[in-house]
């Protein structure tokens, strides 16, 4: 079975002592048979607006125990806090895989969109995908609008698109993905969005909404890795985001995704990932 951690920077530093990067160990619940492979993606971020928003996930030093988290930033951009989802597959997880990819319109300015991705092994038959951000570099001068979703899925592999919309510019993004059997059992997946609530137009700070497991049957209160997909945030404001879940039970739960203070939220997006 997989296994859920989360790095918070708050547990590091004090959100009002920003650093260019925060870092700690992140134990395992229990000692793997080797080395994991560790998806991971932004569930918080606090980012200035005085400078470009320039976020990074990574992970390091890998072992069958531990694994030691990342977020940091560069250049002029101030990181307040932010807060990962760690997933690390353990080596009996065949049937799950990751992987990542990063659009570079720094390196490359035809960088495409869409990209065909193909799994290291095939599956029986087309799996479920989700996909969810660890980095992301937009211009302060915008709003920062961004979007990542897997399409065309089949057994070989999928399509993953990491987009944006209107004036945004776009620097870097990389997107996370995970794949997994579709008829596998004690897995559900969703991508939610705000817009299930209320329109973008009409921006507020919080929303949320109860969600069921539908046809997954638990047998018991299930973990929940939650991890942005999407962003529509004004620019003239501090980038303030945060997606989580509550009441979580055999049967549903509650999604939320919240910002603070003055910042504005047209809407935003996240990817669930309940699990036992």
């Amino acid at each position: 079975m997989p296994a859920l951690r989360e790095f918070n920077t708050g547990s590091v530093r004090p959100w009002h002592k920003p650093q260019p990067d925060t870092h700690a160990t992140l134990n395992f619940p229990r000692p793997l048979a080797a080395p994991s492979r560790i998806a991971h993606g932004f569930r918080q971020l606090d980012i200035g607006c005085n400078a470009n928003i320039r976020a990074r996930s990574r992970v390091q030093k890998i072992t069958e125990s531990h694994v030691d988290c990342h977020i940091s930033t560069w250049a002029d951009t101030t990181l307040y806090n932010g807060i990962d989802h760690v997933l690390a597959l353990a080596p009996e997880d065949q049937d799950l895989l990751t992987g990542e990819h990063m659009r570079n319109l720094l390196t490359n300015p035809h960088d495409p969109a869409s990209v065909r991705i193909n799994f290291e092994r095939p599956f029986s038959s087309p799996p479920k995908v989700v996909v969810f951000f660890n980095l992301i570099a937009l211009d302060k001068h915008r709003n920062w609008r961004l979007s990542t979703t897997a399409t065309s899925i089949d057994a070989n592999g999928f399509t993953l698109n990491i987009e944006t919309w209107a004036d945004t510019i776009l620097y870097v993004a990389q997107a996370c993905w995970i794949a997994y059997p579709a008829n596998r059992k004690q897995i559900f997946s969703r991508s939610v969005n705000t817009t299930e609530v209320r329109h973008w137009s009409q921006p507020r700070l919080e929303q949320s909404k109860k969600i069921m497991f539908d046809s997954v049957a638990f047998s018991k209160d299930p973990f929940v890795f939650v991890a942005l997909n999407s962003i529509d945030i004004g620019h003239t404001a501090n980038l303030r985001i945060k997606a989580y879940v509550n009441g979580v039970s055999r049967t549903g739960l509650v999604w939320h995704i919240d910002a603070w203070a003055d910042t504005i939220l047209y809407s935003a997006g996240a990817s669930i990932i309940a699990f036992n």
